[in-house]
Formats: C-alpha cells, sequence, structure tokens
C-alpha cells in the first residue's frame, strides 16, 4: 500500500487540489444563472451609487458637477490655444464639449470601476456561488445611472446654447447603447486583468486621459487634428463618441464609416470581454 492509499484509509476526508485549467462554462446555465441573479446586480448597484459622495456637501450633484466644470476647463484652454478663433461657434463647441464628455465619463466609469469590482468582490467571490460577470455588469449599471442626470443638464446646454432641433437625434440612444457594449466588454476584460496584474488599476487613469484626447470631444469628428487622420478609425470611440455627438449635438445623421464603425468596436468588444472574462473567471477566487 502506498502513502496515497494510507491517507486516504486513515483520512478519508484529504482532498487534493490540483490546478484549475481555464475554460469556458457551459453558456446555457451560466446565462440562466445570470439572469436569475439580476436583482442581486442591481442592488449591489443600487449600494454603490447610494454610497458615492455621501460625505460631501453637494453629495449626488458631484455627478453632474465635474464633467461640467471639466468641459469648461476643456473650452477654455481650448479657446486660448486656438487664439480666440473658435469664439464665432462658441456655443456648439461648448455644447459638444459637455454632450460628448458626459458620454465619455459614463464609458471611463464603467470601465474603471468595474475594472476593479472582481479584485474589490474578493470576499464576496469567496462565500458565494454566483456568475462572476454579475460584478462588472453591476458596476455598469451603477456609471449609467450616475450618467442619466448629466442629459439633464446637456438639455438645458443645448437650449441656452441655441442648438439645432431635429428627428434624427431620436437615434442618438443608438449610439448610446452601442458605447454602453463596447463599455461593457472593455470592463470584463480589465477586470479580468487586474486580477492578475493588480498595477493595472494604477494605469488605467493615465490610459483613459490619454484615449480623451484621441477622440472627438475636444474637436468634431470630422476635424481630426492632422496627425490623427492616418489612423484615427483605429480609435473606437472615433465612431461611437463622433456619432453621438453628430445626433446629439448637431442634430446631424452620422457618415455610414461612423455606424458601421460603431457597430463592430460594440459587437467585438463585447463578445471578446465576455468569453475572455468567463474563460478565466473560474480560477479568480485562487488568485484573489
Amino acid at each position: 500500500m502506498n502513502a496515497t492509499s494510507v491517507d486516504e484509509a486513515f483520512n478519508p476526508s484529504v482532498h487534493v487540489y490540483e490546478p484549475h485549467k481555464a475554460g469556458l462554462p457551459p453558456l446555457r446555465p451560466y446565462f440562466k444563472a445570470l439572469w436569475e441573479r439580476r436583482v442581486f446586480a442591481a442592488e449591489m448597484s443600487r449600494t454603490g451609487i447610494r454610497a458615492a459622495n455621501t460625505n460631501t456637501f453637494f453629495g449626488q450633484i458631484w455627478l453632474v458637477i465635474n464633467p461640467l466644470l471639466l468641459a469648461g476647463v476643456y473650452y477654455l484652454l481650448t479657446d486660448i490655444i486656438a487664439g480666440g478663433a473658435a469664439r464665432e461657434d462658441s456655443g456648439a463647441i461648448f455644447a459638444h464639449m459637455c454632450g460628448g464628455l458626459f458620454a465619455f465619463y459614463y464609458f471611463q466609469g464603467a470601465v474603471t470601476t468595474g475594472a476593479g469590482s472582481v479584485v474589490g468582490g474578493g470576499k464576496l467571490l469567496m462565500n458565494m456561488a454566483f456568475p462572476r460577470m454579475l460584478l462588472p455588469l453591476s458596476a455598469l449599471r451603477t456609471a449609467f445611472f450616475r450618467f442619466l442626470p448629466t442629459m439633464g443638464v446637456y438639455a438645458a446646454i443645448h437650449l441656452l446654447t441655441g442648438q439645432p432641433l431635429g428627428w434624427v437625434q431620436l437615434l442618438a440612444p443608438v449610439f448610446l447603447i452601442l458605447l454602453t457594449m463596447f463599455a461593457a466588454g472593455m470592463s470584463m476584460i480589465f477586470a479580468a486583468v487586474q486580477v492578475y496584474f493588480r498595477d493595472t488599476s494604477s494605469f488605467l487613469p493615465y490610459f483613459m486621459r490619454i484615449w480623451l484626447y484621441l477622440s472627438p470631444v475636444l474637436w468634431f469628428a470630422e476635424k481630426a487634428p492632422a496627425k490623427f487622420q492616418d489612423y484615427i478609425q483605429y480609435n473606437p470611440l472615433y465612431s461611437l463618441l463622433g456619432g453621438w455627438t453628430d445626433l446629439l449635438v448637431r442634430a446631424k445623421m452620422p457618415d455610414a464609416e461612423l455606424w458601421i464603425g460603431g457597430v463592430a468596436w460594440a459587437v467585438a468588444a463585447l463578445l471578446v470581454g465576455s468569453l475572455f472574462f468567463m474563460s478565466r473567471e473560474r480560477e479568480f477566487a485562487v488568485r484573489l
């Protein structure tokens, strides 16, 4: 009788833990469990919303104040850099910056919060069995409901600056849905990566700031800086935010390339992000 057989004979409760092999779980039961736990994810999201800025004087109003102040700062900055040449259309530029920044900070909030959702929920992962995808999706829901009040502020800015109105603006939510799909995919990718590389949370804010400057927020999509013209189409937010601001701010139908690019990037990010996250999630508890 070898040593292993002796151990099992005298201590039948001995367990041997072997390294887990990454792979996709059965998809139908997984998504069924994900749907059944949607109330759980919604409650986590509501808790996060209530906890944000509760110790500050303005509280939840900071959800609107922060991007609005940033829009003012960036407007002054670009106006000074332009030497005052932009003042002929200053209302349109300010409205464009507000609309673009509100959407970008929704995307940034979803990705950065989602990136830390798995590491931050370590104790929850250790004590409960549930689809781990609920964590970044809950963060996405939180970011979306924090984004909604900014649309009321934007509507006032749009009217006060005399921007055009048109039926085509009703298509703007299509690009918001595409942006949400893209944010969901990116948040799942970064959430999984951060489990293995904890420094991701330190690099992510700088990465997001650079991404902001390379996206059509401080400039119109068709007026991209000359140095970006050759590769601007490889920036997913060029299509997503470009189409969003064309519809919302300018009441203008976006070019076909923005529609095609927006759909392609959104679907690709969601598909790749969800598959990558599911393939790694069963070893999260071991890594944490």
